[in-house]
Parts: structure tokens; C-alpha cells; sequence
């Protein structure tokens, strides 16, 4: 997964206030309890210096998705009172947190992108309409693309369309055409199809072969209109792509395994991760979720500026330097040297430390 959408949090110097929070409002008074958690945060974030500025920065934002029903959350970053970044959450925080600290928390982020899917809906569903003058069932059509699973809560929601049924054919034309474009432009990996058994398979049988190996089809429930603020089809994409990983990262985790083979100590482990960030290495940096349990890490003002220890940095003449969590120095230095993130289960991939990464230049 690539991570250039964390590049607004680098882009100022720190202290940055970084929030997670839970703004589900499945629950009696929700704006009232939003507002709670916040103004806990908010203490939190004033016990540690933060300024009033940054503060109110956060404050425009929390609370804001009230369109999204059902559970989530949001991911609120600010510095020196200005709004540095904002995203709604398709899982809420386990535990709602602030840190005001010189480098963003934004590895809970990155994760709750992962694994970045690529993919596109399509579901048809047949109307019978007897107050038609020829009485002619029609075709209500609904077209989606996203990236799973941030997608489960930013839906680009297309509206649905009805049209006849002896004009599906066209219809399915122009969408092959839009599945084309969204494959081509945006990598799109996986087009999933569900309802009118009639029209997904002529809308198969008039796709291109490059369109025929992305098809999956998914039952029809009956129930495809999505919840305000939420993707078409949830609860069937999150089925087909659960423990999946997009093609790319596949391939990368088999490069990974070829190093790994040759030269087990140069890439896995905590020790191996840093070197090579040190040395704007890692073509990806692979680890087990969480990474809590690793020790802080050393870091100074640039990406690659990140050690064991102190004096390790000094011995490499870097003149300011201080303690992070282990995961906001990883983080920055991998999305800063262009670096990738791929997140794999201990139980598909166990890695010494749970830290792995795929070097760019093996045996450098």
C-alpha cells in the first residue's frame, strides 16, 4: 500500500496533536457524547502544551461525519492551529487517544486504510413496474467504485439508475466502457457483481477479456441499498476481501520471501528495519499488527534520521534528536522515503519482532 496520503502530516514542523475518537451515533444524545470524549482529549492534549489554536483547529472537525451511520470514527491531526488532516474511520479507535508530540501518530491511520483495495460494484435489480403503459419490468442499476475498506465509509455513491429492460444492453455497454476506464486509471483489482442473474451475465459476456478474470459475483441478498454514508454492498465486500491483500503487496511479500531466504538477519526484525530506513532502503515495511509492543525508537528531524539509541544518532552526526513511539518513527521514515506499508497477520506471516521490510537494493 502506498502512503502518499499521509504526506500532509510531514509537511509542517511538529508539535502535532494527533486524535483518535469514536463518533458512532448508534447511541442515545450521540453529538452530546462526541462532545464529552473531545473535551477528555482536549484536557489531555492541554496537560501537554498544546496551544488553543491547534485545539480549536480539531474542534471545527470533530463530530462533523454525521452523515455516516453505524460504527466508526475519526482520525483529526493539527499543528500550530492549523487543520493538517481529517478522515473518517471504518473501525472506531479500540480507545479514543491524543498525543501532542514533534511526529504525528499515524500508524493507527495507515492501518485502517490497509490493505487498499481497488475495486468496483455493480448490482441490477428487476423492477416490475404494472403501471408502465406496456407493461415492461425495468432494470434499477447501481455503480460504485472504491478502496477497501476506507471506502466503507467515503462511498463515491453514484445514483442509481432505472432504466428498461431492452435497454440494458446499451447501459451495459457504457458501464464495461467506465469498468475499463476505472481498471486502466485506477487500478481497480476486483469487479464485483450481484442481482439479476439475466443481466450479469450479459454484461460479462459483452466485456473484454482484460474485464473477464476480475468478475466475482456476490449472492444476491436482497438488501443492496447501502446505509447513509456507507458503501454499496458492505457486508458482502467485507466477506469476499477479508485476510485478502491486493496483487501488488502479494508480489512484494514474494520478494520479500526471496531475501528472507538469503539473508534472514538484513531484513527481518526491529534492528534490520532501522538500517535499512537509515539508509532509505525499504521498498516496503512489512509488519504484525500491533506494534506496541516494540520499544521507542530514537529519531531527529529527518525521515531518516531514526536509531536504536541516542547514541547512535550522535554517531552518525545528527545534532538534535529525541525518543519516539516506535510506530510514528516507522511510519515516518518509510512513507517519507517512499516506502510502502503492507500489513500481514502473525498467523499468515509471523516476523521476528513482528517488523519486516523488502529492501529496494539487496546485498547494498
Amino acid at each position: 500500500m502506498k502512503l502518499q496520503f499521509l504526506n500532509p502530516l510531514y509537511e509542517r514542523p511538529g508539535p502535532i496533536a494527533s486524535v483518535y475518537l469514536d463518533t458512532s451515533r448508534e447511541i442515545d444524545e450521540p453529538d452530546r457524547a462526541i462532545q464529552l470524549r473531545w473535551r477528555n482529549l482536549r484536557d489531555s492534549l492541554l496537560a501537554h502544551d498544546s496551544d488553543h489554536a491547534t485545539l480549536d483547529a480539531i474542534a471545527d472537525v470533530v463530530g462533523t461525519d454525521r452523515d455516516v451511520v453505524g460504527r466508526h470514527g475519526q482520525a483529526i491531526f493539527a499543528a500550530h492551529g492549523h487543520l493538517l488532516l481529517a478522515e473518517v474511520l471504518p473501525e472506531p479507535p479500540a480507545h479514543d487517544t491524543a498525543r501532542y508530540g514533534m511526529l504525528p501518530d499515524a500508524l493507527p491511520l495507515a492501518l485502517q486504510h490497509a490493505p487498499d483495495i481497488r475495486y468496483a460494484v455493480v448490482v441490477t435489480h428487476r423492477m416490475h413496474t404494472p403501471e408502465a403503459d406496456d407493461g415492461e419490468d425495468e432494470l434499477e442499476v447501481a455503480y460504485d467504485t472504491g478502496s477497501w475498506p476506507m471506502s466503507r465509509v467515503a462511498p463515491s455513491q453514484a445514483p442509481q439508475r432505472r432504466i428498461p429492460v431492452d435497454g440494458w444492453p446499451k447501459e451495459a455497454e457504457q458501464l464495461i466502457s467506465e469498468l475499463a476506464d476505472s481498471v486502466d486509471g485506477d487500478g481497480t483489482e476486483v469487479i464485483v457483481l450481484s442481482g439479476d442473474p439475466w443481466a450479469t451475465n450479459s454484461l460479462i459476456r459483452q466485456a473484454p477479456r482484460k474485464l473477464q478474470d476480475r468478475f466475482v459475483r456476490l449472492k444476491d441478498s436482497g438488501h443492496w441499498r447501502p446505509e447513509p454514508g456507507r458503501a454499496l454492498l458492505e457486508t458482502g465486500l467485507g466477506t469476499l476481501f477479508a485476510g485478502t491483500l491486493p496483487d501488488h503487496d502479494r508480489q512484494r511479500l514474494d520478494a520479500f520471501l526471496a531475501q528472507r531466504a538469503r539473508s534472514r538477519d538484513d531484513v527481518e526484525g526491529l534492528a534490520a528495519t532501522v538500517t535499512a530506513l537509515q539508509r532509505a532502503q525499504t521498498q516496503a515495511l512489512i509488519l504484525n499488527p500491533p506494534v506496541s509492543a516494540a520499544p521507542p525508537l530514537w529519531v531527529g528531524t529527518e525521515p531518516t534520521h531514526i536509531a536504536l539509541s541516542g547514541a547512535d544518532l550522535h554517531a552518525f552526526g545528527v545534532p538534535y534528536y529525541w525518543e519516539e513511539p516506535a510506530g510514528s518513527a516507522l511510519i515516518r521514515a518509510t512513507a517519507r522515503t517512499r516506502g510502502e506499508l503492507i500489513a500481514v497477520t502473525r498467523d499468515a506471516l509471523p516476523l521476528r519482532d513482528g517488523l519486516a521490510v523488502l529492501l529496494r537494493y539487496p546485498g547494498t
